[in-house]
């Protein structure tokens, strides 16, 4: 395994996973005050799932660098 092409790639998806959130995020805030909470709440559920995921990303990270 290449150690050094693994971390490129994994960046590369640390910064899909942020640009995710944004979105996501964004789509969210714009249900706040609408009638159907629910969308939102979805939503930022999928917003704690990508900060997971980019928590997990970056642990995987660290650890090729350990």
């Amino acid at each position: 395994m290449d150690a050094g092409s693994d971390r490129a790639e994994l960046a590369t998806l640390r910064a899909q996973i942020d640009e995710l959130v944004t979105r996501v995020t964004a789509v969210a805030q714009s249900y706040d005050d609408a009638a159907d909470s629910a969308v939102a709440d979805d939503l930022y559920a999928a917003e704690r799932s990508l900060i997971n995921a980019r928590r997990l990303v970056d642990r995987a990270t660290g650890r090729l660098d350990a």
